[in-house]
């Protein structure tokens, strides 16, 4: 549903996000199949990649902010039983890149710049700035 579709209740703000990984020029979606999840983690095995998160408002009279912002995650090198560990937590179904920072895929993280909410899914500090440019106090 576009955003201009939304009906606001007359006092809410609407908050919509969601985070896409990029592996160079290779998206890595949510993934819900073992299969791709270990692929995922065989490709961020050892890099570096990006995680864009974005972030829409839209206030009670109607004004949409919006704004996405970008992380850079490192991965250590991974073995074949850290691989292998983390795919038996099940902890990666449904995740953007096969894997959630704030879980059992933190301790494979060895540099992170930008956003760690962002990581997560949500970016707390510019969301806050969005619904404070829009009057949310």
């Amino acid at each position: 549903m576009a955003l201009e579709k939304l009906r606001p209740e007359p006092d809410g703000f609407v908050i919509a996000a969601d985070t896409v990984v990029a592996a160079g020029r290779r998206i890595l979606h949510k993934t819900e199949s073992r299969e791709d999840a270990a692929a995922y983690l065989a490709l961020l095995s050892g890099r570096r990649h990006k995680v864009h998160s974005a972030v829409a408002v839209r206030a009670p009279d109607g004004r949409i902010a919006c704004r996405v912002v970008e992380s850079v995650v490192g991965f250590a090198r991974l073995d074949a039983p850290q691989m292998q560990d983390y795919l038996a937590s099940e902890e990666w179904r449904g995740k953007a890149g096969g894997y959630a920072i704030q879980g059992l895929a933190a301790s494979f993280i060895d540099f992170l710049s930008g956003s760690y909410s962002g990581v997560v899914g949500l970016p707390l500090h510019e969301t806050a700035k969005l619904l404070r440019g829009l009057g949310w106090r």
